[in-house]
């Protein structure tokens, strides 16, 4: 007599199934929560991208970018949407940007920016320096490595 397997427990249950899993990649819960509070700054630099608009999405074959200081950014989401401006800082402790006009006032008299999240704008107008031409052309690359136009199709 076959007697079954214990079933999984429940965390693992239907993540588990039928899918090949890396055995480095964890899927609990509390380290994956550790692992972004606890991120260092370069790693945080990548978890704060945002997506490009449809023009600079067409234009350089990318969905998203790491945000960067100078960066225009248009906020999408939230109390302030709408508002265009320029990012005035990256505040990656707080997982945070800040967009110049973007400010509210103390009960002192005294302004001061609101953090919005970069996953709630989208980059209408990219600064440019030569590290980030390159990073727009090797990942704008690899979306083109394995597509065929209907000319290549055709023949």
């Amino acid at each position: 007599l076959k007697v079954p397997a214990p079933p999984l427990p429940p965390t693992r249950r239907a993540s588990c199934r039928g899918m090949k899993r890396k055995a480095s990649v964890t899927i609990s819960r509390r380290k994956n929560r550790k692992a972004h509070f606890t991120a260092g700054s370069f790693t945080r630099r990548k978890l704060m991208s945002s997506p490009l608009s449809k023009e600079l999405r067409t234009k350089y074959n990318v969905r998203a970018v790491p945000i960067r200081r100078d960066d225009e950014v248009m906020i999408m989401r939230g109390h302030y949407h709408d508002r265009e401006g320029k990012v005035t800082q990256v505040y990656r402790k707080k997982w945070r940007i800040h967009v110049e006009r973007v400010t509210r006032d103390k009960v002192n008299g005294q302004t001061v920016p609101v953090g919005i999240a970069p996953s709630k704008v989208v980059i209408t107008k990219l600064k440019l320096d030569k590290d980030r031409k390159a990073l727009l052309d090797r990942k704008g690359g690899k979306a083109q490595k394995g597509k065929y136009s209907d000319k290549d199709t055709e023949s």
